[in-house]
């Protein structure tokens, strides 16, 4: 029995150690931690226009959307509504695709299988709410979608900065 209380006592006593050490590593790194976010290689204005397009008025600041004249903001809108229906149906195919693996692999002989996969049609008007992430689409897979649907510009991918700048006025520092 005292063989067993010794073992106990030392995993402890190691356990501990280890509890000290972990507890000093923090104190003395606290405030140096530092998270590297992934860039996903687009411009600020590619960036810009995507979210314009995925988000419509919410992707704008406060400052923006009081700035914006009501021609540009339905025009926004209009480009969102086609955008948001453009994903329903991709997400809708990517759906479908999954689920008739899932048939093909779990019940290979089925009628039901067969029936399912032949019958494999897209409703425009089911909202399909599953996220992206979930079906498994990425960030460049929406912006080719968008760009081969006409919702992005042909030349996305070679924009870096917004064409319709102003002109800075004399009396503005140049930056």
């Amino acid at each position: 029995m005292s063989l067993f209380l010794f073992l106990i006592k030392k995993m402890y006593m190691k356990k501990m150690e280890k509890l000290k050490k972990n507890v000093t590593d923090y104190q003395l790194n606290a405030g140096k931690t530092y998270i590297n976010y992934e860039s996903d290689g687009y411009s600020q204005y590619q960036n810009y226009l995507y979210k314009r397009a995925l988000y419509g008025l919410d992707a704008l600041s406060q400052d923006e959307l009081s700035a914006t004249c009501s021609k540009k903001k339905q025009r926004i809108i209009n480009v969102y509504k086609r955008a948001q229906s453009v994903l329903n149906l991709e997400k809708q195919k990517a759906t479908i695709n999954y689920t008739n693996v899932l048939f093909k692999s779990l019940f290979p002989n089925s009628k039901l299988t067969e029936s399912l996969i032949e019958n494999s049609e897209i409703d425009e008007k089911f909202k399909n709410t599953l996220t992206f992430k979930d079906l498994n689409i990425s960030k460049k897979q929406i912006v080719t979608i968008f760009m081969t649907e006409g919702i992005l510009p042909k030349n996305f991918l070679s924009l870096m900065k917004g064409p319709n700048q102003l002109p800075r006025l004399k009396h503005e520092n140049k930056a």
